[in-house]
This record gives C-alpha cells, structure tokens and sequence, in this order.
C-alpha cells in the first residue's frame, strides 16, 4: 500500500488540542487540510507526522513547541504608546491587528493589555510555547514525490 512521502500532495482531516483538552481547530467541518509534504506549508512536526502515513490510516502525535510554532519570546512582546494608535480604532484585549515593517511587510500582532500611556502588543503566535496535540487520518495522496 502506497504511504504519504515527501513531495506528495495530500489531504489530512485533524483535531488539534492542547494540554487541558481544549480543541483549537479542527478540519472535520469542512474539506480536508490540502498540502505539500516537505515544503514547509505546515509546522515541521505535523509534516513528519504524516509522512508514512497511508490512506485511511489515523494516528495521535504530539509535537512540542520547537515542532511548532516556536517559544514563547518577550523581546516579540511591544510596549507602544497610546498616541501611536489610530483614535478611530477602538482596541481591546485579544484584538489582532497587523503592524506594517519598513520594508511593508504585514506583521499579525494580538492586543495583550491597554494601559492609559501604552497598548502592549504581542507578536507571538497565538500557540507559541505550547504542545499540540492532533488526531490525524490520511485522506488522500495525490502522488508527485521522490522516493527515498
């Protein structure tokens, strides 16, 4: 039986929970998670969990933040003062927003905390620092890749 390889196009339904049980995504009310192995389209240890995998096979991985998204890091944490932020826009804890670089690349901050000086940003993903369970099932292979 043919097993999912690097270069294969493929089609995964998940459930992603964290350590308390909490489910923070899942595919089963749409279509299947379609994507590359091996280029990078998804965290590195999802990718690795589902290489080998055959169709209609199902499995439990758990991949620790460094398979990820990456530790917690608090210098991706930003202070910025009150006036630097548009009066139009009314911001609360858990907001998203995007900050632009100088080079104009979009940057997805979260509104961690507002204080009366300053709104602290937080450039986090939303689940750095943590494990993160998935039941996985190998939907499909669509072929294309290179045997080891």
């Amino acid at each position: 039986m043919a097993t999912a390889k690097s270069g294969d196009t493929v089609r995964v339904h998940y459930t992603g929970r964290l350590d308390d049980g909490t489910i923070f995504d899942t595919s089963h009310e749409r279509e299947p998670l379609e994507f590359t192995l091996g280029t990078g389209q998804v965290i590195p240890g999802f990718d690795r969990a589902v290489e080998g995998l055959a169709v209609g096979e199902a499995c439990e991985t758990r991949i620790e933040p460094s398979d990820a998204y990456g530790e917690r890091r608090e210098d991706l944490v930003l202070d910025v003062p009150r006036e630097q932020i548009p009066a139009e826009l009314a911001v609360e804890p858990g907001m998203q927003l995007e900050l632009r670089q100088p080079d104009g690349q979009a940057v997805p901050v979260t509104v961690a905390e507002i204080g009366e000086q300053s709104v602290t940003l937080d450039a986090n993903h939303p689940l750095a620092g943590q494990p993160l369970t998935f039941d996985l099932e190998l939907v499909e292979i669509q072929g294309g890749g290179q045997q080891a």
